[in-house]
């Protein structure tokens, strides 16, 4: 259950749409070195400062603060295969109840899990979580934002996918690694729009 008035999380792991969601622990760290090689994690998921540090560091530097984030209300999970345990890639929930009863959605995930929704699904079990009633061992929320560069177009697909209708674009938002700016769309799903299928 969420303490709105702490911004604490309880850390959750559950299954949905064929993956396990699981909070990151430590273990985590070599499959995260080895998808912090590929061009498209670095560019669109990881961030300026891991993307620029030493390609030994960043995996630890990304980490780090992912293992405390769920004290500081950011609800991160590994993506898996819950038959085997392989990682698969990353969703966060940030800024848990900063705004009453929303979050902001971030992810990404490996070259090898590409082509099979994993994001999608990933995000749309993240958001029906997030929906569910605190008193349910939800989060409570009414809406779930998410951006993404427009260049980002998998980004874009994945959004949809998930039932996050582009709300807007955000002009100069995004600041890639090398310190291009990029316009970003906007996307957000409610808690009463309707929940997609993936077959």
């Amino acid at each position: 259950m969420a303490s709105v008035l702490s911004g604490v999380l309880a850390p959750k792991r559950f299954t949905a749409n064929g993956l396990l969601l699981r909070p990151l622990c430590e273990a985590d760290e070599p499959a995260l070195e080895e998808a912090m090689r590929d061009p498209g994690v670095l560019q669109w998921g990881v961030g300026r400062a891991v993307a620029s540090a030493p390609a030994a560091e960043r995996a630890r530097i990304w980490l780090t603060s992912r293992l405390t984030g769920w004290t500081a209300g950011t609800a991160a999970f590994a993506l898996t295969d819950p038959d085997d345990g392989t990682f698969l890639g990353y969703l966060g929930l940030r800024d848990v109840h900063r705004v009453p009863d929303q979050a902001v959605a971030g992810y990404w995930v490996t070259p090898s899990a590409r082509g099979r929704a994993v994001a999608a699904r990933a995000l749309d079990a993240a958001s029906t979580w997030a929906f569910t009633p605190e008193r349910d061992g939800g989060l409570g929320l009414h809406r779930v934002a998410l951006d993404h560069a427009l260049v980002n177009e998998a980004s874009c697909r994945t959004a949809l996918r998930a039932g996050f209708t582009v709300e807007g674009v955000m002009r100069e938002s995004f600041v890639a690694p090398d310190g291009t700016r990029h316009d970003s769309h906007l996307h957000a799903r409610l808690v009463t729009d309707p929940r997609p299928t993936f077959e």
